[in-house]
C-alpha cells in the first residue's frame, strides 16, 4: 500500500514519513538530566547535535502525569480532545476510583493508528503495561512493553521474540533496565523491521530518585544517548520530549513536604463531605508513594465550594487552587472527569490524601516527583536541523508535527 502524502489526525496535517520516524518519550526528564550528562561528558550523541540538531524547550501537558502526556503526544491534541486526564480518576458513571488505562477512556484515534491504518508500518515500545492498551489502540502493528516481554505473542503485540529481540532478561519494573529495554528493542526494530514509525516510551524510576547531573542520573542518560546514536547511524529521524519534568518535594533537611489534603478537608468538614482524588496514583508507587503535585476534589453535600477553595488556598504549599471550569480551560482537560477543584502545589511540595493512606517505607531516598506547573518545562530535541519553525509555544505533543512536518 502507497502511503498518501499526508494524513489529518485530530485536527492537524501531518506529512508522510520521508525516512524512518522514532518518536522517544524519556519519562521524568527535565531538561537539567541532558544539559548536566553533556557536560559530563556521558552523552557524546547528544553534545554533537548541537551542531546538526533542534533544540527546544516545550511545555508538557498539567497535570504532568504519565498517561495524560503519552496520549497528548501520540494524539497530538491536549486532554480536552483524548479524554485522558490523569493516571487515575473518580468515574462519574460508576462513582468509583479507577485506573485510566482502559482504552475506553480514551475519545479519539492516535496518529499512530492512522499511519498505520493508511499503510505505515509503526512499532511502539512502552515500559509499563499500564500504557501499552491506551498507546496501541486500534493499532495494527508491533505494540509491547517491556514489563511483561516475556508474554508477547505475534498475533496480540506483533511479535514473538521480544527478550531475544532486546537481547536482555526481562527486567525489574523498579529498575533502570526496564527503561534500557525500550531502548534496545527498538534500535533492534529498526535494524530488523524498519518501521515507518516507531515510539517509544520509559519510566521515570531513575528520575524519582536521582537528580540532575548525579552519576546515577548521567549514566541513565548515558544510556539513552548511546541507543539514539544506533538508531540515527540506522537512518532514523528522531524526535525526543518528556512527559514531565521531575523536582524534589522535600525542606532543607531532605524530608518530604506534603500537604495531606484528605485530613485537612475530613477535619474542616468531616468525612465524606469531601474526595480528593490523586491522578498519579498507578500500580507502581513504591518510588513517590502516589504523592504528586496535583489533585482534584469533589465537593459533596452541603459543603460550599467556594469555602473549601478559599481554604485550600490558604495552606502553606499550595499554589493554584482554581474551579472545574477554570482548570478546564486554562490546562485543556477535559471538564467532565477533574472533580469541582484543581489542586496544584508549589514546586518543593507534595499533595497527598489521608496520611494512613500513603506508605513511605519503600523510599529510599528523598521524595522526588512531579505533576504541576514547576513540573512542565521539558525538552524538544531532533536530530535534523528545522529550519522553518515558526514563532510559537511549542508542546510535548508537537513532536510528530516537528518530527513529520518540519525536520530537513
Amino acid at each position: 500500500m502507497t502511503l498518501p502524502m499526508s494524513l489529518d489526525v485530530n485536527g492537524r496535517r501531518y506529512r508522510a514519513p520521508q525516512r524512518p520516524l522514532v518518536v522517544v518519550c524519556v519519562d521524568g526528564c527535565e531538561p537539567d538530566y541532558i544539559t548536566e550528562a553533556i557536560t559530563s561528558g556521558s552523552a557524546p550523541w547528544f553534545a554533537q547535535l548541537r551542531e546538526r540538531g533542534t533544540c527546544l524547550t516545550a511545555d508538557c501537558v498539567v497535570p504532568s502525569f504519565t498517561n495524560p502526556n503519552n496520549l497528548s503526544i501520540v494524539t497530538g491534541a491536549p486532554p480536552s480532545v483524548h479524554g485522558i486526564c490523569g493516571n487515575f480518576f473518580f468515574d462519574p458513571d460508576t462513582r468509583t476510583e479507577v485506573m485510566m488505562n482502559d482504552a475506553k477512556y480514551l475519545r479519539t484515534g492516535t496518529i499512530l493508528a492512522a499511519f498505520a491504518d493508511a499503510g505505515a508500518k509503526v512499532a511502539v515500545v512502552t515500559a509499563k503495561d499500564k500504557l501499552r492498551a491506551l498507546l496501541g489502540h486500534r493499532l495494527r502493528g508491533i505494540c509491547f512493553s517491556a514489563e511483561r516481554a516475556d508474554r508477547v505473542s505475534k498475533a496480540d503485540h506483533g511479535v514473538d521474540d521480544a527478550l531475544e529481540l532486546a537481547g536482555m532478561a526481562l527486567p525489574s519494573v523498579y529498575s533502570a533496565e526496564l527503561s534500557e529495554f525500550v531502548f534496545a528493542a527498538g534500535a533492534a526494530l529498526m535494524e530488523r523491521e524498519r518501521p515507518d514509525i516507531m515510539y517509544l516510551s520509559t519510566t521515570d524510576y531513575v528520575q524519582h530518585k536521582h537528580a540532575p547531573g548525579t552519576p546515577a542520573a548521567n549514566a541513565f542518560t548515558g544510556m539513552i544517548s548511546r541507543y539514539l546514536a544506533r538508531l540515527d547511524a540506522a537512518g532514523a529521524a528522531i524526535v525526543l520530549t518528556a512527559d514531565h519534568g521531575m523536582n524534589a518535594k522535600t525542606d532543607a533537611f531532605g524530608r518530604p513536604n506534603i500537604v495531606y489534603l484528605q485530613d485537612v478537608l475530613d477535619a474542616a468538614y468531616g468525612e465524606h463531605a469531601t474526595r480528593v482524588i490523586l491522578p498519579i496514583t498507578d500500580p507502581y508507587v513504591v518510588h513517590h508513594g502516589a504523592l504528586g503535585s496535583y489533585a482534584t476534589v469533589y465537593v459533596e453535600g452541603r459543603v460550599a465550594i467556594d469555602d473549601v477553595r478559599e481554604r485550600i488556598a490558604a495552606l502553606r504549599g499550595i499554589d493554584v487552587v482554581l474551579s472545574r471550569e477554570a482548570a478546564a480551560a486554562r490546562f485543556e482537560l477535559p471538564p467532565d472527569r477533574i472533580g469541582d477543584l484543581v489542586v496544584v502545589s508549589e514546586r518543593l511540595t507534595a499533595i497527598g490524601s489521608r496520611q494512613s493512606a500513603h506508605d513511605l517505607s519503600g523510599l529510599d531516598a528523598p521524595l522526588r516527583s512531579h505533576g504541576g506547573i514547576s513540573e512542565q518545562r521539558v525538552p524538544l530535541i531532533a536530530n535534523r536541523p528545522a529550519p522553518d519553525l515558526p514563532e510559537r509555544r511549542w508542546r510535548n505533543f508537537d513532536a510528530f508535527d516537528l518530527g513529520l512536518n518540519h525536520l530537513a
